[in-house]
Parts: structure tokens; C-alpha cells; sequence
């Protein structure tokens, strides 16, 4: 075999052997995906319920003001001069997941340069190894990090990460924190989003505008948006439950938002590598057209060099 066939016979053999991989991986993540979706629908549920319940109170008994100065409630909702900002940045441990990461780290470059922010005013709290890495190596304050997210992550596995960026706030190594991560939207569709988590706002609670809100709306068209508010009898005091209530809230909304995060990761891993998929075999339908070009011309010449052999020995 001449050595130029010899050689795409060779690349066809290495691609389909690339292709079984991707097409195995394509596999793994759609399996991951199906099996987290369900654990983060019920979560989103329990969340919703969560800030519906503190709503309904911030509403009707103007908590705010009744608390005093030193519970968590006041601590998670006073707003003061913001000296040092926090962004938790939520990205995946390793490659292979598209523009997953590259998106999530374009929107927070966007709300550092929004919001003027810099390595002097600014701390990060970043999940996954793509996210500390890429920060660490660009001299940014990076005060917590975690990597090693299971696939279907739980409460008590990233019990630390929620824990920890609450107690910062309250310790005040910064005034205001962001999230920024990927929002699960379907199949095909991530939207990279960025929360204001702290301090909690009323208007946060009040509004029911926010992106992941929508989505769920336009899932749920056939039910009823109305709401109707309830009213709550409270033992022992109402400070004392909207205190721990406010905190359950916090951190819902961080373990909601790596929940989140790791089923759009999923999702992106699955399709990044049926696209890789459908490369490979363009490339091998390419290489095997282009291969039996070139066998056909050899075989050919072959032919001719061996009529012409015979003519001459006539």
C-alpha cells in the first residue's frame, strides 16, 4: 500500500476510535443529566416555597424594622457601604463542556467592568478548577475556593461553600456578593446569569421578574399566577422564625444555584461531545472519500503501467 493511503487509512482508524469515545461520553453525560434534572425540579420546588413563606412575612409584618440589629435576619438584610465586593464564580472541574466555562468567566469580566471592580475591591469564592485557576493566575483575591462537586451534588456535600459565604458576609470580608453561573434553561439552551445574593433585598423578594422565574412560568403556563398570601400565626416569636428563615433563604439560593450550574455543565458536556460526534464522522466520510480516490488512481496507474508494459514487449 503506498504510503499516502497508508497514512489516511491510518487517520480514519485514529477518528473512528475518537468517535467511540466522544459518543461514549455523550452517553455518560445525557445518563448524568437525567439523573440530576429530577433531584433539581424537586429543589427548585422546596426553594420557591422557601421565598414565597418570606415574602408573604416581609409583606405583612414589615420584619425590617421589627428585628433587631443583632440577629441574622438584620445581619443578611442590612445594606452598608460596600468597601469589598464578593463574586462567587461556579464553573466545572475540567474541559470537554463546550463554551460552558469561557461564558460563565465573559460574564463575570462583564460585571467586574459594570460594576468597576478590581483585584483591590474585590474577593472571590469560585467553585471548580477552571474558575480558580483562571483567576488565581490573573493575581485576583481568591479567598475560598472548592473543586471536586459530585455529580449530583447534595446539601450536606456542599454544606461548607453555602456556610462559608454567609459567614463572610457576616464577618464583613465583603459588603455585597454576586453569583455568576450557568442556568439550565432545556436540552440545547444555557444562559450564563449573575444573582445579587447579598444583602437580601426586599425588592429580590418581592419581584417574581427574575430570568429563572420566567423559564419556570413558561413551563408551567397552565397553572394560575396568581398568588394569594397567607397569614402565619407565630410561636414562639416572629423575629425569631423570619431570622431563621431569612438564613434558610441565603443559602437556598446558593446550593440551588450550584445545583443549577452542575445540571447546565451536564447538558453542555452532552452536547459538546454529540457535536464532537458529528465532526468525527464528517471527518471519516471526508477521509474515506478522499481514500478511495486515491486507491482508485492507484489502482489506475497500475493498470496503465502494466498495459503499457505489454505494448512494449510487443
Amino acid at each position: 500500500m503506498p504510503a499516502s493511503l497508508a497514512a489516511v487509512k491510518h487517520k480514519i482508524d485514529s477518528t473512528k476510535s475518537t468517535r467511540q469515545i466522544t459518543s461514549a461520553m455523550q452517553m455518560v453525560s445525557t445518563a448524568k443529566l437525567n439523573q440530576i434534572q429530577h433531584h433539581t425540579q424537586t429543589y427548585e420546588v422546596y426553594a420557591e416555597k422557601v421565598k414565597q413563606m418570606l415574602s408573604d412575612l416581609v409583606k405583612s409584618h414589615s420584619a425590617t424594622s421589627a428585628a433587631s440589629q443583632d440577629d441574622v435576619y438584620a445581619a443578611l438584610f442590612k445594606k452598608r457601604a460596600v468597601k469589598k465586593t464578593g463574586v462567587l464564580v461556579i464553573t466545572s472541574d475540567r474541559g470537554l463542556v463546550g463554551s460552558y466555562n469561557s461564558n460563565i468567566i465573559k460574564q463575570t469580566l462583564d460585571l467586574m467592568a459594570k460594576h468597576n471592580l478590581d483585584k483591590d475591591n474585590t474577593v472571590f469564592l469560585t467553585v471548580g478548577k477552571t474558575g480558580t485557576e483562571f483567576f488565581k493566575k490573573r493575581g485576583m483575591n481568591v479567598v475560598y475556593e472548592y473543586s471536586g462537586v459530585s455529580d449530583v451534588p447534595t446539601y450536606r456535600e456542599v454544606h461548607s461553600i453555602v456556610k462559608t459565604a454567609v459567614q463572610m458576609y457576616s464577618d464583613q470580608v465583603f459588603d455585597e456578593m454576586y453569583m455568576v453561573y450557568s442556568h439550565y434553561v432545556n436540552r440545547i439552551t444555557s444562559n450564563v446569569i449573575t444573582h445579587d445574593v447579598l444583602p437580601i433585598t426586599e425588592k429580590s423578594l418581592l419581584d417574581d421578574g427574575s430570568e429563572v422565574q420566567e423559564n419556570t412560568e413558561l413551563n408551567n403556563s397552565d397553572v394560575s399566577t396568581a398568588h394569594v398570601s397567607a397569614e402565619y400565626e407565630f410561636e414562639p416569636s416572629d423575629t425569631e422564625i423570619i431570622s431563621a428563615l431569612v438564613a434558610q433563604y441565603a443559602e437556598s439560593l446558593i446550593y440551588g444555584a450550584i445545583l443549577d450550574a452542575k445540571t447546565s455543565e451536564h447538558s453542555s458536556s452532552a452536547n459538546a461531545m454529540r457535536s464532537a460526534t458529528d465532526n468525527a464522522d464528517d471527518i471519516i466520510s471526508t477521509l474515506e472519500l478522499q481514500y478511495n480516490r486515491a486507491r482508485q488512481a492507484a489502482i489506475t496507474t497500475e493498470i496503465t503501467e502494466i498495459t503499457g508494459g505489454m505494448t512494449a514487449q510487443e
